[in-house]
């Protein structure tokens, strides 16, 4: 195919404050090269230059100017409306641009005047990102902030790491080309498009009064101090800046009542809470309506593959089906029904009967099912075309005995995988006892506890009958297959055909999640389980957990399952107090 002819032309319609403006949106070069190829091919003659990326959206078409205020270079005069040229159609008409742009996809509508939102510094700590979380409103950083954040940067830990990112973060910022701190930084000048406020920084003394009972050289208190002297400024509407609402944004529960405390606005930071409460929590199972089949009787379809029955239904319940969503029928003098979602196709959805575990044939490494959800558990963990499963419940629901006993029948008897690798959060109830000796494994055996009691009891189910000897070989060859591997050193590995385990996994942040899950390898199957009701890490929540997150995110995957334990089957005295204390 023949080169189009250079544009010899175009150089004439630029301003010299525009020359460089293409530079600076470099981020989407792909999509410019295509639009510039496309421009070479339109009639030549008086048309003005688009100098920034206009992206189409996907339902209507419409046009907007993604370009940052800061980085507009003044327009050349131009036609009243501008036409945008596509290979294939060259004079497509475009509608004009109005002088007010209309809102990005990704960002609610505005009600009103943008907030000013003052970030504390635990903020930056917990989430480096949140910076581009906060939509069309603008951010201010006293500097009290910048000397906290600094004084994070070194160690290995988990909060000098999102420290360390967050400084990576700001210099990006302020290095942007354009950029003016006088005038506050454009959020979206780094490539986050979502963002469409400004980040302003403390560059003057500001002058507020707190109460004498406070102490003036505390860093919270500072930054209550800046809040204070904001809200003053901005409580009235001046030439230069309009009238608008300032919020502390902290994760520190104690600073936000402080606050509250003085008549400042205070708010958490809720972007990274996954759900807002807990018992919203995608549960895995549905109960199906008494009168299911009465209105199934006439469209459902059923066949039999094997040993499982298949049924095809339809109607308004599809909708709310996920993939892999286990379905149950109970009701008194009717068979009941077990099954799990196997597809869904527009408005028809397909159930597959589940094998039963509670059965003594069907029992695994010893262990059989006691009710309906533990049943369920043990379909997702048997089934090789589930690459992820998630289990959640109280203390003294089986999740570890479940994950055990399955992993080690695969591993053992179906040699499906090649060995069981156990891994956990290293987060103590109480005070930490410091270090621990020995090796790798041998630091991690004081965290397995739960691993060593339910061993001991799946040793003694498969060794009865074969003496001293054969139930001490038993062990031998199960502890053969079991790695205790650190999360510490889990960062770049990759596991091929082993069966994992994350235990305590709601002591994990969602950055820490991503990172484990993406270790798995071709044939490695991960199995995550916790109590979102015991976390222990600070500034963790149930809606803010890596397994809450996990379990939202997974929620449908065709190779991923997800299930809540409802009733503990350790004794009578755990279930009592799982309740009542």
């Amino acid at each position: 195919m023949p080169l189009p002819p250079a544009p010899t032309k175009r150089a004439a319609f630029l301003s010299p404050d525009a020359l460089d403006a293409p530079a600076r949106t470099s981020h989407k070069g792909s999509r410019r090269a295509t639009d510039r190829r496309s421009d070479d091919r339109a009639p030549a003659g008086p048309q003005a230059l688009e100098l920034f990326d206009r992206h189409s959206e996907d339902a209507g078409g419409a046009v907007q100017d993604n370009t940052p205020a800061l980085l507009k270079a003044p327009a050349p005069a131009a036609p009243a409306a501008k036409t945008k040229r596509r290979s294939g159609d060259a004079q497509a008409p475009v509608p004009s641009l109005a002088p007010q742009q209309a809102p990005r996809a990704k960002r609610a509508k505005s009600d009103g005047a943008t907030k000013l939102f003052v970030l504390d510094t635990n903020v930056l700590l917990h989430d480096p990102t949140c910076l581009f979380r906060f939509e069309e409103h603008d951010i201010f950083l006293p500097m009290i902030v910048l000397e906290e954040l600094d004084g994070h940067k070194k160690g290995t830990t988990e909060v000098a790491r999102n420290g360390r990112q967050s400084s990576r973060t700001l210099d990006a910022l302020a290095a942007a080309q354009g950029a003016d701190i006088a005038k506050g930084l454009q959020l979206d000048s780094t490539g986050h498009r979502e963002a469409g406020g400004r980040l302003f920084f403390q560059t003057s003394p500001l002058e507020y009064t707190l109460p004498t009972s406070l102490p003036q050289g505390k860093a919270d208190n500072q930054i209550l101090g800046v809040v204070q002297a904001l809200r003053d400024r901005y409580a009235t509407e001046a030439p230069d800046r309009p009238k608008r609402d300032v919020v502390l944004v902290s994760k520190d529960i104690n600073m936000r009542v402080k606050a509250r405390a003085l008549g400042l606005a205070a708010d958490d930071y809720q972007n990274d809470k996954t759900l807002e409460d807990g018992d919203l929590l995608y549960s895995g199972s549905l109960a199906l309506p008494p009168d299911f089949w009465t209105r199934q009787s006439k469209t459902v379809e059923s066949w039999q593959s094997g040993s499982s029955t298949f049924y095809r239904i339809s109607g308004p319940l599809v909708p709310s089906l996920f993939i892999n969503q286990f379905v149950y029928f109970e009701a008194p003098g009717e068979p009941s029904m077990y099954a799990r979602v196997t597809e869904i196709r527009e408005n028809t959805a397909v159930l597959k009967t589940l094998k039963d575990y509670s059965s003594g044939k069907n029992a695994v490494w010893g262990v059989t099912t006691r009710n309906r959800e533990q049943n369920f558990a043990m379909n997702l963990l048997m089934d090789p075309d589930v690459d992820f499963v998630t289990l959640t419940g109280t203390a003294g629901t089986g999740k570890t005995l479940m994950a055990l006993a399955s992993g080690l029948t695969q591993v053992l008897d179906d040699r499906r995988y090649t060995e069981i690798i156990m891994t956990r959060a290293t987060v103590s109830v109480g005070e930490d006892i410091g270090f621990l000796p020995g090796t790798e494994e041998e630091k991690m055996g004081p965290w397995m506890g739960a691993l060593d009691d339910n061993l001991e009891f799946l040793a003694k189910g498969d060794g009865s009958g074969a003496g001293e000897w054969g139930r001490a070989a038993t062990n031998e060859l199960i502890r053969s297959r079991i790695k205790i591997k650190s999360m510490n050193f889990m960062r770049g590995r990759t596991f091929m055909n082993k069966y994992v385990i994350i235990d305590e996994a709601q002591n994990l942040t969602p950055k820490q999640m991503k990172t484990l899950i993406t270790r798995a390898g071709p044939g490695t199957k991960i199995i995550c389980m916790g109590n979102i009701a015991q976390i222990d890490t600070p500034y963790l929540t149930e809606g803010s957990s890596g397994l809450t997150y996990a379990v939202d995110r997974f929620k449908g995957w065709p190779h991923g399952g997800h299930i809540t334990l409802a009733r503990g089957e350790r004794s009578r005295l755990a279930d009592f107090a799982s309740d009542v204390l």
